[in-house]
């Protein structure tokens, strides 16, 4: 995806400290926040309430685990490099090495090989404290929406409550960044996701004002960005942006991004609440209002999505309505 690096722009990324939250100043985090949600689909949040000797725990378990995994991931690397070296387009091809616990609704831990009893230990109690800054993220949405507390929980649970999962990933240093990205340029198929991410090697960039920017790295923060769930159920007004992770040619990046998704039944529309205020906006303005999004089952976006995944998402939610549209003239 060529598009310009906007560096500058890097500068203004929201950042929120929660802790401002509890004071006279909650209504201008709040407005950070729901600006981001906006115009930039990811922000990054400070004293969220998960300790500091927790996060820095998972850090070193997670980058002693994949110390382990280096020689594996080094017959990969040789390969995708010989292969690009020689004039092969490599560009479908991720420089990552990575695992996935799933936490609900059934954790995956005890079943995931090489992993040892710490770790497993640490990723569980990292796992029930990531999943519940989750949630208080989605309240503080439905705050900014408009919408009665709990409701966008809601609306990703299904019949079995959400699916929950975490991707740890490893970045290790590429000598041809040329060639190949870390990771290939996307939108987040699911609900909220909260990324704890390595705060001395960067290589997350977003799309912004049609250029890439940095997502700088912070101490011990949780980056927050907004999946496709969430711009159908907030119609539009929240989206998803494109992001990908850059190679470098020094210093391993960890990732450990956590995806709070609906559940496999989930089914998925926009909020009427935020259909009938877009309605009574555009009416005034002159235009059409309406949902801007069909409603469709969460699986059978993930169906689409796992074949489209590193291409635009606006054909995807076209393909979901056409499908909504052939169900109802059937």
């Amino acid at each position: 995806m060529a598009l310009p690096a906007n560096a500058a722009a890097s500068l203004s990324f929201p950042v929120i400290n929660m802790e401002k939250l509890e004071t006279e100043e909650r209504g201008a985090a709040m407005e950070v926040i729901h600006d981001a949600c906006e115009n930039w689909g990811f922000f990054e949040l400070l004293n969220h309430g998960i300790s500091h000797e927790l996060l820095d725990e998972v850090e070193r378990v997670s980058k002693a685990h994949y110390a382990c995994r280096e020689e594996k991931f080094k017959e990969f690397a040789a390969r995708t490099l010989e292969a690009g070296e020689k004039g092969a387009d490599v560009k479908d091809v991720d420089w990552e090495s990575t695992f996935f616990v799933r936490h609900l609704p059934a954790s995956n831990l005890a079943d995931l090989p090489d992993l040892d009893h710490q770790y497993r230990q640490v990723m569980k109690e990292f796992a029930s404290e990531i999943e519940k800054l989750a949630e208080k993220v989605l309240d503080l949405l439905c705050e900014n929406l408009g919408l009665e507390q709990g409701y966008l929980k809601q609306a990703l649970a299904g019949s079995s409550g959400p699916t929950f999962g975490s991707k740890v990933s490893s970045y290790p240093p590429c000598p041809r960044p040329d060639l190949v990205d870390g990771l290939r340029a996307h939108t987040d198929a699911g609900g909220v996701i909260l990324l704890f991410q390595d705060d001395q090697v960067s290589g997350l960039q977003l799309v912004k004002d049609g250029a890439w920017v940095d997502v700088p790295p912070m101490r011990r923060a949780i980056v927050v960005n907004i999946g496709d769930q969430l711009e159908v159920i907030t119609n539009g007004r929240y989206k998803s942006v494109m992001h990908r992770v850059l190679t470098r040619p020094d210093g391993n990046r960890m990732s450990i991004a956590s995806f709070y998704n609906p559940g496999a039944d989930a089914v998925i529309f926009p909020a009427p609440a935020l259909v009938a205020a877009a309605g009574a906006t555009e009416k005034n303005e002159g235009e059409e209002g309406g949902a801007a999004y069909p409603r469709f089952v969460f699986e059978d976006y993930m169906n689409l999505y796992v074949r489209h995944k590193f291409e635009a998402k606006e054909p995807r939610f076209q393909a979901m309505k056409a499908d909504a549209a052939s169900v109802a003239t059937a």
